[in-house]
């Protein structure tokens, strides 16, 4: 009995060889690489460089573009680019042009030293985080556009471990970088980290190639589409307005108004407490962040340190977690993973209590960066199953943009003032503040998944 759950345990893993479900490794990678480089490393070189943790925490806000990035996800799912739309297709074309502007903006980035002039420090972050955010929004369509549903779960696994091992690369790689070169080890300087963000601006060529070498998707515009432009053509026919104008108007209605409208409709009751459950799944990991590396310095860890402990180790234990989450979500369902993974993402915030009455512990370090990591990996993994499967294929791009957005404008926002509650209060009871924050998750999810065992048995 014990041999043949095991035999089914491991023919589960087979989906992990899946052609796409493999190519969403390379893919994860380019979305992954820019988010640190704007958030986490980015607090790591302005507390080093004397900045306090009050203005670390507002600039925190520049993540915000993420939760904002549904006003313009309907072009993106929508919008044909010149000639690049022709050569590459709709998903491909929107990828490559966001991946050449990050390259770009990482290369201003590195050539503002924060010191001097943090305004430029900061414009250039909020286009890498534009940029990025845009990226995002045309690789999760062609996510969830490339399979079947089955295969969700194995290809948010896989995407997450591309984008874990590029925040290795993000995050370790830069401190490595920086640590190499920089010959005043006591004393700030700004060279060695403009060098290491010279090399990840170089490194964009990883997703610039993958996207040039990737098939599009096999996803004709759907039919839903060309109806809801249809009606909305005879709606405004009634209004006398010349055919050019109509057109645009109706063609606004089908791209923005209908995906959201598509929703609502198909939900009913559910939307609210569905978004509701998308807004605060991830609070509590989100709120903590923008703080642990300012943290790690103040605890008197050495770049060196954080970059084998917390950017290497972590993160292989997130990709290790991001697969325990891809089996769980297809063994036992998404919702059941979805509970998991927010009971053990609050419960880990408080393990950094313990670690901040320890002082200077790597030991200490490499146990609590285990568990946090191995839990935010189960986490994500059924988070992203789970958001995937509430999109329409008509409107992948623009609702799942809607989706992630919302994930993001609460936690992006209270993590602003993250800086001005540890200067008030300190650490430790920061981290049990977060902790808490994930307590009403559990209801949430309790509540979702009473509702769509409700919506199954109904629909039988």
């Amino acid at each position: 009995m014990k041999s043949a759950a095991l035999l089914d345990w491991l023919s589960a893993l087979r989906v992990y060889t899946h052609p796409r479900v493999l190519g969403m490794l390379s893919l994860g990678f380019s979305a992954g690489l820019p988010l640190l480089l704007i958030l986490g490393t980015l607090s790591f070189w302005l507390r080093e460089a004397g900045i306090d943790r009050t203005t670390i925490g507002h600039l925190s806000w520049v993540g915000l573009a993420y939760g904002f990035k549904w006003l313009w996800a309907p072009l993106v799912d929508r919008l044909s680019l010149p000639l690049l739309t022709a050569l590459l297709g709709r998903r491909r074309a929107w990828l490559l042009l966001s991946q050449v502007v990050i390259a770009c903006s990482l290369i201003g980035l590195a050539n503002s030293d924060p010191v001097i002039n943090l305004a430029y420090t900061v414009y250039f972050a909020l286009i890498v985080a534009f940029a990025s955010a845009t990226q995002d929004i045309a690789l999760d369509a062609y996510r969830i556009e490339a399979v079947a549903a089955e295969l969700q779960g194995a290809m948010a696994a896989t995407y997450q471990a591309g984008y874990r091992l590029a925040m290795i690369f993000a995050s370790a790689g830069v401190l490595w970088i920086a640590a190499a070169v920089d010959t005043s080890v006591t004393t700030y300087a700004y060279e060695p980290w403009r060098f290491a963000y010279l090399v990840m601006a170089a490194s964009m060529i990883v997703g610039i190639v993958t996207t040039l070498i990737i098939n599009e998707p096999e996803v004709a515009v759907s039919k839903l589409i060309y109806e809801n432009e249809q009606l909305a053509k005879q709606t405004i026919a009634g209004w006398r307005l010349n055919e050019k104008l109509a057109n645009i108007l109706a063609w606004l209605y089908g791209a923005v108004i209908a995906p959201f409208r598509d929703f609502i409709v198909r939900h009913g009751r559910q939307a609210l407490l569905i978004l509701a459950l998308i807004a605060v799944y991830r609070i509590s990991d989100v709120v903590m962040g923008v703080m642990s590396n300012p943290f790690y310095v103040d605890m008197g860890y050495s770049k060196d340190e954080v970059a084998t402990v917390s950017k290497v180790y972590g993160v292989i234990m997130t990709i290790l977690g991001a697969v325990v989450g891809g089996l769980l979500t297809l063994k036992t369902g998404v919702m059941r993973t979805l509970f998991l993974g927010a009971v053990l993402s609050a419960a880990t915030n408080l393990l950094f209590v313990w670690l901040a009455g320890r002082g200077h512990d790597v030991s200490a370090l490499v146990l609590t960066i285990s568990a946090d990591n191995l839990s935010a990996g189960i986490a994500s993994c059924a988070f992203i199953a789970y958001l995937s499967g509430l999109t329409n294929s008509a409107y992948s791009a623009t609702q799942y943009a809607l989706f992630s957005s919302v994930m993001l404008l609460l936690p992006k926002f209270i993590a602003g003032f993250s800086g001005q509650f540890v200067d008030a209060y300190g650490y430790e009871t920061f981290f049990i503040a977060t902790a808490l924050l994930g307590v009403p998750v559990l209801g949430l999810v309790w509540l979702a998944g009473q509702a769509k065992f409700e919506t199954t048995i109904s629909n039988k």
